[in-house]
């Protein structure tokens, strides 16, 4: 029999909240790939325009994604969250429909959904990843009780739950991928990071800046950080997290701003940098721990997801943390550079998900 006929056809689908859900699911897709299997990608937009760019053999279907807004204001965010809630049903429900024609159209064997709530079917293998079993909101105790009611009453319509985190007290998640009660067939990925680590690589910059997530909170830091950066007399990188517009400008002749790095450009950054200063969004972390970087973390104001990991994660000593309406760049770099950083454990399991991707495979025939 030849080997075309026996290849496994996969259909991978990030959520579109950020570019995190598609940058942390690129491992994975090279985990696929080398397992023998057909690739499909369903995505619009930036996110496809990133995994285009990092798999250009691939056919990328298109697929709306929800589309969430935010505000200005942080203490706003929940509330518009909710307000939304309608309108993230109906792209659910759409992309339930969606995926029973994809599937017959495409031949599809299996369905990974990075986070995607719609993307179950009756048939195949599907699996759901996320490292928010339980959903943080500013309002805490009743509503996060609801919000992970429906979030099982989804989860549970999937084959499978992947975690990408570690299972025991050396984790990155917190109570967020650790409730006291876990989705059947519930599996930990482990750190999914498309970065490689080169522990010789040179240092260049005393501070390196990445600026993301979304408006109007990624420009408000931006300024903040531009504003303070120009009388400080360190040498640093201030990437502006706006893909699609290759721009450089130099602020200082020690500091330099581009809008947008590419992967490999942005892996080589972070290793030649002494400290990162970043939003605490959960890819970003996985990366900080994957290349055993130092760094100060500003959690996007109202998203409690990352103000809860923030504090989790510089309780434990592995980054220091500042929520950004006290945020103070002189102040911040003199108070990590006496905070004892400890590092991350698990060096040795940087490749935990690989096992549990060829076992997926290996389960399809």
């Amino acid at each position: 029999m030849s080997t075309i006929s026996t290849r496994k056809t996969i259909l991978i689908v990030p959520l579109d909240w950020g570019l995190g859900h598609a940058t942390r699911d690129i491992p994975l897709i090279h985990e696929l790939l080398n397992a023998g299997c057909k690739v499909l990608i369903a995505a619009e937009g930036k996110h496809a325009s990133l995994l285009q760019q990092e798999f250009p053999e691939l056919t990328i279907l298109p697929l709306p994604g929800y589309r969430i807004q935010y505000t200005q204001k942080g203490w706003l965010f929940g509330w518009k969250i909710i307000q939304q809630i309608p309108q993230i049903l109906n792209a659910i429900k759409y992309e339930q429909e969606w995926l029973q024609k994809a599937v017959k159209e495409h031949q599809i064997d299996a369905v990974i959904s990075d986070n995607r709530f719609g993307l179950y079917h009756s048939t195949i293998p599907t699996v759901f990843i996320s490292h928010q079993l339980l959903i943080k909101t500013p309002f805490g105790g009743i509503i996060e009780k609801s919000l992970q009611w429906l979030n099982y009453r989804y989860i549970r319509r999937y084959g499978a739950c992947w975690i990408p985190d570690y299972a025991d007290a050396n984790n990155l998640s917190g109570i967020l991928g650790h409730p006291s009660v876990l989705p059947p067939n519930t599996t930990y990925l482990g750190c999914l990071s498309r970065f490689k680590d080169r522990p010789d690589t040179p240092q260049q910059y005393d501070l390196l800046v990445l600026i993301s997530g979304p408006e109007p909170q990624r420009s408000n830091l931006e300024k903040i950080v531009l504003d303070q950066i120009k009388t400080l007399p360190i040498s640093a990188l201030i990437v502006s997290g706006k893909p699609g517009t290759p721009e450089k400008q130099q602020i200082t002749p020690r500091v330099q701003q581009v809008n947008h790095l590419n992967a490999k450009d942005l892996n080589e950054a972070m290793l030649a940098s002494k400290m990162v200063l970043s939003r605490s969004g959960y890819t970003t972390l996985m990366d900080l721990v994957k290349l055993n970087k130092k760094a100060i973390l500003i959690p996007t104001p109202g998203q409690s997801e990352q103000e809860y990991l923030g504090k989790f994660l510089m309780k434990k000593g592995y980054f220091y943390n500042i929520p950004q309406h006290a945020f103070n760049l002189k102040e911040a770099l003199d108070a990590a550079e006496k905070f004892e950083f400890k590092s991350f454990e698990h060096e040795q399991d940087m490749e935990q998900y690989k096992g549990v991707v060829n076992k997926f495979v290996a389960s399809l025939g």
